[in-house]
């Protein structure tokens, strides 16, 4: 999944504005970093934005909590490509439709939204993984079913699997 979504904004015309929501290990953005791309990060681990602040000096991170939707000055600003890896699962479904619809408000002209995470085509498919999972199914968390979610997302909404329980979900404005 990172591949993918490191191939999409590597084949970007130009250098992008790029928002990684959930920044994590920064292992993703601190490679588009270093082809010159413009960085804007949000996450909430204070020593996450602290060792990602070290190893991307001009990129712009801060810690929030993305519960509360995005920090005001993010929500004023226009990206290219918005991405977010393995973080938009603790997120409700309705909170997580709404968080997204509001991120298509700060895509720039042909911007793209690009989220790997865990994922499935449908609930019957979700439901086989969790009874196989057994125990090991993290009941707190939110897992993206596409056939719900897509329908209550703008047009151009796409979904590529990874692996029978991860995929990589394009919205492109």
């Amino acid at each position: 999944m990172l591949g993918k979504i490191f191939d999409v904004v590597r084949h970007f015309p130009g250098k992008a504005r790029v928002l990684d929501i959930g920044f994590g290990t920064e292992v993703l953005t601190t490679r588009l970093y270093e082809l010159g791309h413009t960085i804007s990060g949000v996450d909430f681990p204070s020593r996450m934005v602290a060792i990602a602040a070290e190893k991307m000096p001009l990129a712009r991170l801060v810690r929030f909590d993305i519960q509360n939707g995005l920090p005001e000055h993010i929500n004023k600003e226009k990206f290219d490509i918005i991405i977010s890896t393995y973080a938009l699962h603790h997120l409700p479904d309705t909170n997580k439709i709404t968080f997204i619809q509001n991120l298509l408000d700060l895509l720039a002209p042909g911007g793209k939204i690009l989220i790997g995470d865990v994922a499935f085509d449908s609930r019957v498919n979700l439901e086989k993984c969790k009874a196989a999972c057994g125990t090991e199914w993290d009941t707190e968390e939110f897992y993206f079913v596409m056939d719900e979610i897509t329908p209550r997302l703008a047009a151009g909404v796409t979904f590529e699997a990874a692996s029978h329980c991860a995929g990589v979900i394009v919205i492109q404005r």
